[in-house]
């Protein structure tokens, strides 16, 4: 059966509730689990999860908010659609988005893709016990990405659980005894660091940005439907079309289809306002060149979200910024840390603010 499934990668968000409800797939979910997004949206993510493990992935979701973790991977069982095909071993990404959590599910196989996800993620657990062959020892580095210094203080009782945790730092030192409270209930948690999420189309060479979690670095009014290097400061990038570059060439599987590829890190110019990068005879790749269905979004955000394709009429229009615009964004950038990850679907792009460059 393993032989059979799709090596996949689709991108998900799910909301800070104690079910993880998902607000956003994107359609490979239904190459990989046979559930097609609007089945999905809105319904709790956890009911998907192996009875076995239900327990350990509710705990691991309440900790990935409270601690404001990113780029962590997890290795833990999903339920497919057809029950002749029972659980799928998947690798699910997550990073807190302010007040969401991002990140993909791809299915899980040994080898040099399983080692690349793995050795670029910056907290690897394995929940599944047949999983085990994907844990990896690792040397002490620090952590990529950092918490932010600005993450609100979680230890009052409303940002607890309403069973045994009585503080984080009880939690905490619980954990360094090796005991993990059981999560049964807990009431939604503040949104964390200031990040937003994007997601680019990885099939057009000006990476056209498709989704905005939200409005605290870009405006999605503004961003949606126009080339993510309208917003990359001119002296950043080339070093940013570099590393797009390798996360798409990172992500595709053993059948040459794309896929996840683990994570990439970096920090650059980031222009609110935008500009106009695109040179007067460039184009966005033909469609012709691309997989049938690619960067179709669905999505159920508030409304200060939005999703948008490339291809919806009246995007063109919108994508061009005046002149008088790309030449008053000098007072209007600043320096972001950047997650990059690559997707059967798309490029998951999290960005934090930062010092300069």
């Amino acid at each position: 059966m393993e032989s059979e499934t799709p090596r996949v990668s689709f991108i998900t968000i799910v909301d800070f509730s104690e079910d993880a409800r998902w607000l956003f797939l994107t359609e490979s979910v239904s190459d990989l689990l046979g559930f097609e997004p609007r089945e999905l949206i809105g319904r709790p993510a956890l009911e998907l999860v192996h009875p076995d493990e239900f327990s350990q992935v509710k705990q691991m979701h309440y900790d990935t908010i409270r601690e404001d973790k990113a780029a962590a991977l997890a290795y833990l069982r999903l339920k497919h659609k057809d029950p002749f095909k029972g659980y799928i071993l998947c690798a699910v990404s997550r990073t807190v988005a302010h007040n969401v959590l991002v990140g993909s599910v791809s299915f899980a196989t040994p080898g040099g893709k399983a080692l690349q996800n793995i050795s670029t993620a910056q907290e690897v657990e394995v929940v599944t016990p047949s999983a085990k062959n994907f844990e990896l020892r690792r040397w002490g580095d620090p952590s990529p990405m950092t918490s932010s210094p600005s993450i609100p203080d979680l230890t009052s009782q409303a940002a607890c659980p309403s069973t045994v945790m009585d503080s984080a730092s009880d939690a905490s030192s619980n954990r360094s005894r090796g005991k993990k409270p059981a999560i049964i209930s807990f009431n939604p948690l503040p949104p964390q660091s200031p990040r937003a999420a994007l997601i680019l189309d990885r099939f057009s060479i000006h990476c056209t940005v498709l989704y905005c979690s939200n409005d605290l670095l870009l405006s999605t009014t503004k961003v949606l439907g126009r080339s993510f290097f309208d917003f990359v400061t001119t002296r950043t990038e080339n070093s940013v079309r570099s590393w797009i570059d390798v996360i798409k060439s990172w992500g595709v599987n053993d059948r040459g289809q794309p896929s996840d590829g683990g994570f990439g890190f970096g920090k650059f110019g980031l222009l609110l306002a935008g500009r106009d990068s695109r040179g007067e005879n460039e184009q966005d790749t033909p469609l012709s060149r691309r997989r049938p269905g690619d960067a179709r979004i669905n999505c159920r955000m508030p409304s200060s979200s939005r999703c948008a394709s490339h291809s919806s009429p009246g995007t063109s229009s919108r994508s061009r910024p005046s002149s008088s615009m790309s030449s008053s964004t000098s007072d209007q950038e600043i320096s972001v840390d950047a997650i990059f990850s690559g997707h059967s679907d798309g490029i998951l792009l999290v960005l934090r603010p930062t010092s300069k460059v």
